[in-house]
């Protein structure tokens, strides 16, 4: 009996005791939850701090208010993220194969390696050659070849670009490859030559062939084309190459030819109209509201002001991605670091693009390779300074800010701001919230980060941006 009555009371003592551990435990995983904490990463326009980690940041109950504070909405998702990325042109691949081995698969590694690099997730590549190839080419230089039985790859491109591209599938399976024309053959040209002209109106269905064969023809190099533009910088006609093509020219051509081309065809890239300055909106709205064939618009910044992206949105209802901006060799890290963020990264994600690509990915110590009349002041991402030496340029550091954090289907999310701290917020698939922040001023600005009842602060220096991220749901990982 007292045996009996002992185990009982042993027993019901081990209850009480494992019931107190979970409950406990149970406070202790509480508290674990909501000391949230957010990672972060600076790049100081003094470049003191070059894409650095600093210290982890914790989550406090409640919102505070102020100037600089930031309000998160993520319930409120607007547009979804293709990618952010440079152009890869045929001088970019050509300076980059350059590289002993070793050395070109730690930059590869470093720019497109999903886990332990920048995941640079979108490149933009020439049709034939751009101002920043060593030569101008196109694929058919045979006059009449309307068949396109003398379209080839073989040249500069085969050479330099092909490969690099293939490597850079390796790292990288995802990545989606924008391409672009500087010139048509110069045979389908009004002047004949690789500057200025516009198209013939009699070679239209013949330039509609000569995209289809690209894109079977990169098809079989197993490089798939996700878009197309039908023309880098269509109002300007002093680049070399270069070609001019009005929006009524666009709308004809891809309506009557291109259009039906792709859609009798196994292939279906995007087609994005214009690709030229903000100072222009009619005619991206001429084109995007008169083509069924067309998903969007793409723009530079040379020239007007990035809420031209929102207006042709607003407009149309069609896709908008900016695809182009240069950094020059004359310019500083500090100013340059800055302006692009504010407008380029920023600017155009605020203003629904869906696209953030930088002009040159790489050039060599004198910003070359480049046509005759190309550009000879473009500074690349990366200059390859010999076979075993590169250096990072500023415009690595404008991409690589959000584009390392940034998984493919990810989402703008609501985000508000200020005239002296400009961000974008953005949500990934996983539930990671990203923010990235840039402090306009030349002194530390406070920044309190208000997301879901708590709040986040961190002292933001002049000059300089940040990027924050998190996960969205309270998760306990038992490892």
């Amino acid at each position: 009996m007292t045996s009996s009555f002992t185990s009982l009371v042993d027993g019901t003592r081990i209850k009480i005791e494992v019931a107190l551990i979970l409950c406990v435990s149970l406070i202790v995983i509480s508290n674990v939850s909501t000391a949230q904490t957010a990672t972060v990463w600076l790049t100081t326009g003094d470049q003191i701090a070059l894409l650095q980690e600093q210290e982890s940041v914790s989550f406090k109950p409640g919102a505070i208010t102020g100037q600089y504070a930031i309000n998160i909405d993520e319930s409120e998702s607007i547009q979804t993220i293709d990618g952010l990325g440079f152009a890869l042109t045929q001088g970019s691949a050509q300076v980059i194969n350059s590289l002993k081995p070793a050395i070109k698969e730690s930059l590869l590694t470093d720019l497109f390696d999903q886990k332990d690099g920048n995941a640079i997730s979108i490149l933009r590549i020439s049709i034939g050659a751009s101002d920043l190839s060593n030569s101008v080419y196109t694929y058919n230089e045979t006059d009449g070849d309307f068949d396109m039985s003398e379209f080839s790859l073989q040249g500069p491109d085969s050479i330099h670009v092909l490969p690099l591209l293939k490597e850079i599938l390796q790292i990288n399976p995802d990545i989606k490859i924008m391409a672009t024309p500087w010139t048509a053959p110069t045979w389908m040209k009004s002047n004949n030559t690789w500057i200025g002209g516009s198209l013939k109106p009699s070679h239209y269905q013949a330039y509609a062939d000569y995209f289809l064969k690209y894109l079977q023809a990169m098809d079989k190099e197993g490089i798939k084309i996700w878009a197309i533009t039908l023309q880098n910088e269509p109002e300007h006609p002093g680049n070399e190459p270069s070609m001019l093509m009005s929006s009524a020219e666009q709308i004809k051509f891809i309506n009557d030819h291109l259009g039906p081309t792709l859609a009798n065809s196994a292939y279906s890239p995007k087609i994005i109209a214009f690709d030229h300055n903000c100072d222009n909106t009619a005619y991206p709205i001429d084109v995007l509201n008169n083509s069924q064939y067309v998903d969007g618009a793409a723009f530079h910044l040379y020239a007007g002001d990035i809420s031209a992206m929102g207006t042709v949105y607003d407009q149309t209802g069609k896709n908008v991605y900016f695809t182009e901006q240069y950094t020059s060799s004359n310019s500083n890290f500090d100013q340059d670091f800055g302006w692009h963020l504010e407008n380029v990264v920023v600017g155009s994600l605020r203003n629904h693009s869906k696209a953030v690509i930088e002009w040159n990915l790489a050039t060599d110590a004198t910003y070359g390779p480049h046509t005759t009349g190309g550009c000879d002041q473009c500074l690349g991402a990366v200059t390859i300074e010999n076979d075993a030496n590169f250096a990072k340029n500023v415009s690595y550091y404008v991409i690589s800010q959000l584009s390392k954090f940034v998984n493919p289907g990810a989402h703008r999310i609501a985000s508000t701001q200020n005239d002296t701290i400009v961000n974008v917020a953005l949500k990934n698939p996983d539930g990671k919230i990203i923010i990235l922040a840039y402090n306009k001023s030349d002194t530390m600005k406070p920044i309190h980060i208000n997301w879901e009842g708590k709040t986040v602060s961190y002292g933001l220096p002049g000059r300089s941006a940040v990027t924050l991220l998190w996960h969205s749901e309270n998760t306990v990982r038992i490892e």
